[in-house]
């Protein structure tokens, strides 16, 4: 009995022991994850959890984003989830999605996943005109974006209308232009058999190179308005804080780099920038909600803290994970050369084997022929052999009809004829006889040649049919497949080896290895500046080719403003126009602002 009692108190003790939890659902950009989470836990145990769940280590870039009331808010890190004001209601949702940008993708981005996310996420704003992009840069971006999906252009499987059913350019972009679902995917496809040897990741990245340049890329808008109550647009990016005209979002009026900025603060609705230079005075806009100012403030802050990051030696834990990268890059390069070469040989065995199977598909055909031609020589030799025969005694015919001839013409003249008149007679008749029997004489010996003729042909025939079967029976012996060598090549002794043991990974570079892969990186550079202009020239060309095409006034505003920026030249680079607006003076862009 009381060991019973023991044993429910010890069970109840448990119960009560074991914290509450909710189910959390996380949404990322191409998979949906949940978790039990204790009630207690902080943002940061949550976000924790799901970098370690995707194995990402670039966590700075990263957030969970959630919706207040059609208002865009992040989980803070050190605020418990449930604190936050989020629906209660199981599962919470939240969206993993990079709350930062980089400035620049290819230097910044060091994991595979982190690529892999971004691209996910800057493509899919791309599509949703979140992020404007030309006509011309749209084709260019969805061959990379095929590239990634499907490997290397392959025209035996990549056949008319793979493309079908894939969403690949902005409906702006497709309703812009009179062109079929077809005509669209000829100039993708043509752009995507370019990108040959390119795997997942370098596809991937060749994206985002070209989309960081992009207008609108990274920039978070937000209504505000200054001093004078004018309504303006205020950006804010990875390089500072931008003023835009609500009516053009891809040019700023004014722009401030992070370096230039002391402090932000904000009271209510109304936000404070100081600048780095204490003689230059605040300035003060006010934005439409209380928390619009808290992301405002949370984006500067992040994207300031990142960009003075930037400037600065990396940490030891970005050292290692660009090292790791760096390994990484070389191995998967080397074993690309690998697979590369292994392709090689196995294409070059198919071509062996296809030449073998032509061969031997000729030399079936010659074995027909000399079949054909050993069948017509059989019956050949059978006729001649069978005239040759006739001919014979058809001879012998003639001998005998001679032989009797001469008989008779010895018994003529053997008798006696007593009178002129028989004498006479028989004198016509033996030269009747005579000449008779010289005609019989000469058809005796004309046929007699015509046999020796027939038995020569027949011989020859004869001949003809031994070559015959000579030839099928070379044929038929003679080997189909040369010996192939079961050895594999071995690889060249310079490049090094790696060995896979268990889940550890060894990788070790030598000098050579290393100088090597700094020649290559030379080589790139050089042949990445030769391919953006051969790039820059397509464009130009796919832009010029599809002009005739466009529908004028179906164009959005953002078109117009990209085409005039692009006519004045001033929409060349995003970096270069930012440069150009913070030539004046920080004063005088601060007073600029306030009279807007």
């Amino acid at each position: 009995m009381a060991g019973a009692i023991a044993s429910r108190m010890s069970f109840s003790s448990l119960k009560r022991k074991q914290p509450k939890t909710f189910t959390v659902r996380i949404v990322t950009m191409d998979a949906e994850m949940e978790f039990n989470c204790e009630m207690k836990w902080k943002g940061k145990d949550l976000f924790d959890l799901v970098c370690r769940t995707l194995g990402l280590r670039e966590t700075w870039f990263f957030g969970l984003q959630y919706t207040i009331k059609d208002t865009v808010a992040w989980l803070k890190m050190d605020k418990k989830v449930l604190d936050h004001d989020v629906s209660k209601e199981e599962p919470v949702t939240f969206h993993f999605l990079a709350k930062f940008y980089p400035e620049n993708a290819e230097e910044e981005l060091v994991q595979e996943i982190t690529q892999h996310l971004f691209f996910l996420q800057v493509k899919k704003q791309i599509l949703d005109e979140k992020i404007y992009c030309p006509p011309e840069a749209s084709v260019l971006l969805a061959s990379y974006a095929v590239q990634a999906k499907y490997g290397d252009y392959d025209p035996s499987v990549h056949k008319r209308g793979f493309l079908a059913q894939e969403e690949l350019l902005p409906k702006r972009v497709i309703n812009l232009y009179q062109m079929t679902p077809e005509m669209w995917e000829e100039r993708i496809t043509a752009w995507y058999a370019e990108h040959r040897g390119r795997a997942r990741d370098e596809a991937e990245m060749e994206y985002l190179k070209i989309a960081q340049d992009l207008e609108m890329y990274g920039v978070n808008y937000f209504a505000i308005r200054n001093k004078k109550g004018t309504e303006l647009l205020l950006g804010v990016d990875a390089l500072g804080l931008h003023i835009y005209d609500p009516e053009n979002r891809l040019t700023p009026k004014i722009s401030f780099p992070w370096n230039e900025i002391r402090n932000i603060s904000y009271s209510d609705k109304e936000f404070t920038i100081k600048p780095l230079d204490k003689k230059i005075d605040v300035f003060k806009f006010n934005s439409s909600k209380l928390r619009v100012n808290k992301l405002i403030l949370q984006l500067c802050i992040g994207n300031h803290d990142l960009f003075m990051r930037r400037r600065k030696a990396d940490s030891l834990e970005v050292q290692q994970m660009k090292a790791q990268a760096r390994e990484e890059k070389a191995r998967k390069q080397m074993e690309r050369q690998r697979l590369a070469r292994e392709k090689q040989m196995r294409e070059e065995a198919e071509r062996t084997r296809d030449e073998l199977e032509r061969r031997l598909l000729q030399m079936k055909e010659e074995a027909t022929m000399a079949n054909e031609a050993l069948m017509r020589s059989e019956e050949t030799a059978d006729l001649l052999a069978e005239k040759a025969q006739i001919t014979e005694e058809e001879a012998k015919l003639l001998a005998q009809k001679a032989a009797e001839a001469e008989q008779e013409m010895q018994r003529i003249k053997a008798t006696a004829i007593r009178t002129e008149e028989e004498k006479r007679l028989m004198e016509q008749k033996v030269l009747e006889a005579e000449v008779l029997a010289l005609k019989m004489a000469e058809e005796s010996e004309r046929r007699a040649k015509e046999a020796d003729q027939l038995k020569q042909d027949l011989q020859e025939a004869r001949e003809a049919e031994r070559r015959a079967k000579q030839k099928l029976l070379e044929i038929a012996t003679k080997p189909t497949y040369p010996p192939m060598n079961p050895i594999p090549a071995p690889l060249p002794p310079d490049i090094p080896s790696f060995n896979l043991i268990g889940d550890s990974l060894s990788f070790d570079f030598k000098d050579t290895d290393m100088k090597r892969l700094s020649m290559e990186i030379e080589k790139e550079k050089v042949e990445y500046m030769e391919k953006s202009k051969h790039l820059q020239e397509q464009l130009n060309e796919l832009k010029t080719e599809i002009e005739a095409l466009k529908l004028k006034e179906r164009e959005t505003a953002l078109d117009i403003l990209h085409n005039e920026n692009s006519d004045r030249g001033s929409g060349s680079s995003k970096h270069n126009t930012i440069k150009k607006l913070t030539l004046q003076s920080a004063k005088s862009r601060v007073a600029f602002f306030e009279e807007l």
